[in-house]
């Protein structure tokens, strides 16, 4: 099992956009893959989970990820917060 924290650096912060690239980006792994926000642990291959922690800008998110490629699922969703999903020029 694989634990990162990330803060949510894009200025919308995980809206239904973002969300979407989030659970697209894990969707091609094997492994479960849970985030936890504000004291709520979601399924983070859920779009309506991941909505449900309303993380917004600066918020600290905890990623587990747990399975055969779990390393290469914590690389693909570190990649989107580096790149703050696409959305800040």
């Amino acid at each position: 099992m694989l634990e990162r924290e990330f803060i949510v650096s894009n200025r919308l912060g995980l809206h239904a956009r973002a969300t979407a690239k989030l659970v697209q980006a894990l969707s091609s792994f094997r492994c479960n893959a849970t985030l936890s926000a504000k004291g709520r642990e979601v399924n983070a291959k859920s779009i309506m989970g991941v909505m449900l922690l309303a993380a917004g800008a600066g918020t600290p998110v905890l990623l587990r990820v747990d399975g055969e490629d779990e390393a290469a699922a914590a690389a693909a969703v570190a990649a989107l917060f580096d790149r703050r999903f696409d959305e800040d020029g």
